[in-house]
């Protein structure tokens, strides 16, 4: 019996059949289009489509282990909760379900409410699944380096609130000891929740601060103006996307992302260390794209 990993080919899921791929565990790789994604050796392809419920009952079949991320597409809700009835039927009792910190009280922003109705599902139905909220992933910001180096900009606008971010290859980690804790058990183990947040609230200006450190040149913060972030976001995804994006933006400004106490020390125990920090990030981020050029 194997653990399926939807998601296999984006941000998050490559990194978790990566860790999941050296742990001599049958892995299979939900995807949409066969032969597209080069997967490590090893792990299994599995053509399917959360959209289409026999494609995905197909996926489902032979499945112990699920893990479940759904993209931020119009019809995401829809598309998870088949997903999960689907694994149900299939008699799935282990899945890693992957939503998003504050998904309860950003109540205005669509994909977080989406999130909140998926954890509603799981937690009325008692089902045996592992809930991880990660905060503002540090990768986003991968998107907006030319803007930092070319211009001395900063340009997320995140506010003064704070905002622990949290690096993708942490969650991996984590979402990746979470599936094998659960695969390896003889019982289904009950409902947890994990919050994964970084070690630092970070502000704007603060997030600016690093990048001068690193590049030891002037970053300034670009400021909290909604308007322009927007406007930058439709050059390259959908309008609706866009708007969704600056409805979370506006709520981290108010609200900011903050885990529950205690949390570092929930997460230092699952990986045998710290959490990376932010500036690990930048650091690493800049010296890989070095070495691409290099090479």
């Amino acid at each position: 019996m194997s653990i399926l990993v939807t998601g296999a080919s984006g941000t998050v899921g490559s990194k978790i059949i990566q860790r999941l791929a050296s742990s001599g565990t049958e892995v299979k790789a939900l995807v949409r289009t066969p032969g597209k994604v080069a997967l490590p050796s090893g792990v299994t392809e599995v053509a399917g489509d959360m959209a289409s419920t026999e494609s995905m009952r197909a996926a489902l079949s032979s499945v112990r282990t699920l893990f479940l991320l759904n993209a931020v597409v119009p019809d995401e809700v829809t598309q998870a909760l088949t997903t999960l009835n689907l694994a149900r039927e299939a008699g799935i009792e282990r899945i890693v379900y992957l939503s998003v910190i504050h998904a309860d009280i950003y109540t205005n922003v669509p994909h977080f409410t989406g999130k909140h109705t998926v954890e509603r599902m799981i937690e009325s139905l008692d089902m045996p699944a592992t809930i991880l909220r990660p905060t503002y992933f540090m990768q986003n910001d991968e998107q907006v380096r030319s803007v930092i180096e070319g211009y001395g900009v900063y340009p997320m606008p995140i506010g003064t609130a704070g905002v622990r971010m949290v690096d993708v290859r942490d969650i991996a980690d984590i979402a990746a000891a979470e599936l094998l804790r659960r695969h390896h058990t003889a019982h289904a183990l009950p409902g947890n929740m994990l919050e994964l947040a970084g070690p630092e609230a970070l502000t704007g200006e603060m997030a600016a601060s690093i990048w001068s450190e690193v590049l030891q040149r002037p970053i300034t913060y670009g400021g909290d103006g909604l308007d322009g972030f927007e406007q930058q976001l439709k050059a390259y995804a959908p309008d609706w996307l866009a708007y969704d994006m600056r409805l979370m933006m506006a709520r981290i400004q108010q609200h900011g992302m903050h885990p529950q106490d205690g949390t570092a020390e929930i997460l230092e125990k699952i990986l045998g260390r710290p959490m990376r920090s932010y500036r690990e990030f930048v650091v690493d981020m800049l010296e890989s794209g070095r070495a691409s050029i290099e090479h």
